[in-house]
């Protein structure tokens, strides 16, 4: 949701469209600065999500500038600063969750990138003891890393204070970066492998989106539910797995200025669930 008119603006937008969960930027997504938060908003969000009961569904993302994986010096410690500052942030909010993207190696390697990645998380995770940092399952565009579980697991092994690390599944950018999970089958191999590498105690979230593109495109383009190539038998799956009852759920499907779009594509998942559960 935007926070355009205040972060608490967010949580009234979440209300609008009966959501349960809600995820937000802490500052603006392409721009390094930031100004300090004021007392009055801080207390005004916090305020908010506790009356609604969204404290602990709700999700900041990352700014897309931050690149834990570059070969640049300049450019890695910048973003490990401005990491730090987003935990920060989040930590004054109330918020407990921080989704990033584990970032672009940029040619340097994936070794290379992931082992930058691992160190550059250790500060961002010691800035706070309230804020548990999720690693987002990339598409693989590019040089991008964390299309593989194992990605996610390498960073994880070796970054320090590694139990406030966890995992952001996206369903648009696991089926783009070659994972499958839209039948029985595909589904419980996709989350055995994720559990033989991650572990699902460390899956804290969703980002529930359809793909405009296919099965291994690489290409990170998200749809409405049910209007993509994910289809809605492997929304019904995730929505109905027991493992996952209580994880935050959000949409970062394409809307307009009246979030008409987000009314409608809750209402295609909460048709997945069966009344009585719902």
């Amino acid at each position: 949701m935007s926070i355009g008119g205040g972060l608490h603006r967010s949580v009234e937008r979440a209300v609008e469209v009966e959501a349960e969960a809600l995820q937000v930027f802490v500052k603006s997504s392409r721009q390094w600065a930031a100004r300090a938060l004021e007392h009055s908003e801080i207390d005004a969000f916090r305020r908010a999500i506790a009356e609604r009961g969204l404290g602990p569904y709700t999700l900041a993302h990352a700014t897309y500038l931050i690149n834990l994986a570059s070969p640049d010096d300049a450019l890695w410690g910048r973003s490990v600063q401005a990491l730090v500052v987003e935990v920060q942030r989040c930590a004054a909010l109330g918020i407990p969750y921080l989704v990033v993207h584990p970032g672009s190696h940029v040619g340097s390697g994936e070794d290379a990138g992931l082992a930058r990645v691992a160190r550059g998380l250790s500060p961002a995770v010691a800035a706070s003891e309230e804020v548990t940092l999720l690693l987002e399952v990339t598409a693989g565009q590019g040089t991008n890393l964390g299309y593989r579980f194992e990605h996610i697991a390498r960073v994880i092994e070796h970054a320090a204070e590694a139990d406030r690390l966890g995992v952001c599944f996206d369903t648009c950018h696991a089926l783009a970066a070659g994972y499958d999970f839209r039948d029985a089958r595909s589904y419980r191999e996709t989350f055995a492998a994720l559990e033989r590498t991650v572990g699902l105690h460390r899956l804290k979230a969703f980002h529930l989106n359809d793909s405009k593109f296919g099965l291994g495109s690489r290409r990170d383009r998200h749809a409405h539910i049910g209007e993509g190539e994910v289809g809605l038998d492997a929304f019904r799956m995730i929505l109905n797995d027991r493992r996952f009852r209580g994880l935050p759920m959000v949409l970062e499907t394409p809307k307009g200025a009246d979030s008409a779009e987000d009314r409608r594509n809750l209402a295609v998942l909460r048709s997945l669930i069966p009344a009585k559960r719902r």
